[in-house]
C-alpha cells in the first residue's frame, strides 16, 4: 500500500510543478512578470509560515547562521529563481522552460563540486554535466532565424537557464551554512523574504505596477493555482516524499514534470512541441543519469523495491 502511495504522490508532485509553467504563461498576459511572483509567494509564504507553525518546534529562525539561511535560499532559490523564470517565460513554451529548469540538478552538483570541499566532479561527471549544457544549446538555437541568435525566444530561454542556475547555486550554499533548522522553516521564511525581494524588483522595473495588474477570472485563477497547489501542496508533498525516497528520487520530479508542462501547455494554451525540444530533453535527462550515476547506482534496488507491488 505505501509503496502506491509514494507512485501517486510522486505522480501528483510532477503534475503541479510541471502544471506550474502553464499557469505563469497563462497568469504573465494578466500580471507583470516579477509582481506575479512575488504576489505568488505573499501567499504560499503565509501559508507555508503557518503550516511550520504547525508542524515544527522551531516556526522561526534564531541564530545568525539560520538567519543566513533563509536570507541566501530566499535570494537565490526564491526571488532569484522566480524573477528570472517568470521573465523568461514570457518570450518561451511552458514546456521549454521546465526542461530548461530540469538542468538545476546537473549544475547542482556542478556547484558543489566547486564550492564544497568535499566534493569533486569526475572526468563522467564533467561530461554529464557539458552534455547537460549542450541539451540547453539545442533547446535554445533551435532552427536558425533570420534575426540571428539574440532573439526574444533566446533571451527568454538564457533567462530560464539564469533562473536554474540561481537555483542550484542558491542549493549548494545553503549547503555551506551550519544551521539546524526544520526545511519547512527554512522553505516557509525564504518564501516570505524572497517575496519581499521580489517586490523590490518590481518597484525598479518601469514597466511593472499593480495598476498594470489586470484582475481577471483567469488571471485570479492562475495565482491560485501557483500558490495553493503547486507551491503550498507542492511542497507539502515534497516533504513527505523527501522523508520517504530521499534526495535522489526527488530530483527525478524534474524529469517528469517536463511531461505535464507539455501537456497541460498543449491542452490550455495550444503550444506545440518541436523536435529540438524533444531531443534536448532527452540529451539533458542523459546528463543528469551521467552526474548522478553512482547515487543512481546506489538507489535503485531500493526504488525497485519501495516501488514494487505488494509491498
Amino acid at each position: 500500500m505505501t509503496s502506491y502511495r509514494n507512485v501517486v504522490l510522486f505522480v501528483l508532485l510532477a503534475a503541479a510543478w510541471g502544471s506550474a509553467f502553464m499557469a505563469i504563461k497563462a497568469g504573465l498576459a494578466y500580471f507583470p512578470p516579477v509582481l506575479f511572483a512575488a504576489v505568488r509567494y505573499d501567499v504560499a509564504g503565509v501559508l507555508m509560515l503557518a503550516y511550520a507553525a504547525y508542524a515544527t518546534e522551531r516556526w522561526r529562525p534564531r541564530t545568525g547562521d539560520e538567519w543566513r539561511l533563509v536570507l541566501v535560499g530566499g535570494a537565490l532559490m526564491i526571488a532569484g529563481y522566480h524573477a528570472f523564470l517568470f521573465v523568461g517565460e514570457t518570450e518561451t513554451t511552458s514546456a521549454v522552460a521546465a526542461i530548461v529548469v530540469s538542468l538545476s540538478p546537473i549544475l547542482t552538483t556542478g556547484f558543489a563540486r566547486v564550492l564544497l570541499p568535499s566534493e569533486r566532479l569526475t572526468p563522467v561527471g564533467i561530461a554529464g554535466l557539458l552534455l547537460g549544457l549542450v541539451g540547453v544549446a539545442i533547446l535554445s538555437l533551435g532552427k536558425p532565424h533570420p534575426e540571428g541568435l539574440v532573439t526574444p525566444g533566446f533571451v527568454g530561454k538564457l533567462l530560464v537557464l539564469a533562473a536554474a542556475v540561481s537555483f542550484a547555486l542558491g542549493s549548494v550554499l545553503t549547503r555551506r551554512i551550519d544551521a539546524d533548522l526544520p526545511i519547512e522553516t527554512m522553505e516557509a521564511w525564504s518564501m516570505v523574504l524572497g517575496a519581499l525581494m521580489m517586490h523590490a524588483v518590481s518597484l525598479a522595473r518601469p514597466a511593472e505596477s499593480l495598476a498594470a495588474v489586470e484582475w481577471t477570472p483567469e488571471g485570479i485563477a492562475a495565482l491560485a493555482y501557483l500558490s495553493l497547489v503547486a507551491s503550498a501542496l507542492g511542497f507539502l508533498v515534497y516533504f513527505d516524499l523527501l522523508a520517504r525516497l530521499g534526495p535522489i528520487e526527488i530530483n527525478l520530479v524534474s524529469y517528469v514534470a517536463p511531461v505535464f508542462a507539455a501537456l497541460s501547455g498543449w491542452l490550455f494554451l495550444d503550444e506545440r512541441v518541436t523536435l529540438a525540444t524533444v531531443v534536448g530533453f532527452l540529451v539533458i535527462f542523459a546528463g543528469f543519469c551521467l552526474v548522478k550515476r553512482r547515487a543512481l547506482a546506489r538507489e535503485l534496488p531500493r526504488l525497485r523495491a519501495a516501488l514494487s507491488p505488494g509491498r
